[in-house]
């Protein structure tokens, strides 16, 4: 069972955007550059897994989600996931998908509070758990291909 926390905007130990961007790449190897990305669900499907292994369907999780509904599935996942492990928090979906700086950054915020008072140092390879699914934000981060630029005098 998961060990539930209730944090306050009065709370003093909260990360800067930058740090929390920090953390959720290197700990899920993403290339993650806005908190807004983190409207789609999957990371955090992402950390529940990690957290509490085999209790997050992967399967069902969209990691290239592009649209609300898409989402939606997601988030979906995610409040099972709360279910199984007996988290109390209320996700508010209907703020988080529309991919608000505050509401996703607030939610964050939280949730970075849930996973240090519940990570025990396992390990976790996030590329694995994502089941060869890219995920859109390192799709998005990919070089596009070069053009051949024609050498003048050639």
């Amino acid at each position: 069972m998961a060990v539930n926390v209730y944090a306050t905007n009065c709370s003093s130990d909260n990360l800067s955007r930058q740090d929390m961007l920090h953390w959720i790449n290197s700990s899920l190897g993403l290339l993650y550059t806005k908190i807004e990305q983190m409207s789609s669900g999957s990371a955090y499907c992402q950390f529940m897994d990690m957290l509490f292994p085999r209790t997050v369907q992967m399967k069902k999780v969209k990691f290239s989600a592009k649209l609300e509904h898409e989402f939606l599935s997601n988030w979906k996942v995610l409040q099972g996931a709360f279910k199984k492990n007996g988290v109390d928090k209320v996700i508010p979906v209907e703020r988080l998908v529309k991919a608000k700086f505050q509401d996703n950054f607030e939610f964050v915020q939280w949730f970075k509070k849930f996973f240090d008072a519940n990570y025990q140092g396992q390990d976790y390879d996030p590329v694995e758990a994502r089941g060869g699914q890219e995920e859109q934000a390192v799709i998005k981060a990919k070089a596009p291909a070069r053009k051949a630029v024609p050498v003048a005098g050639g």
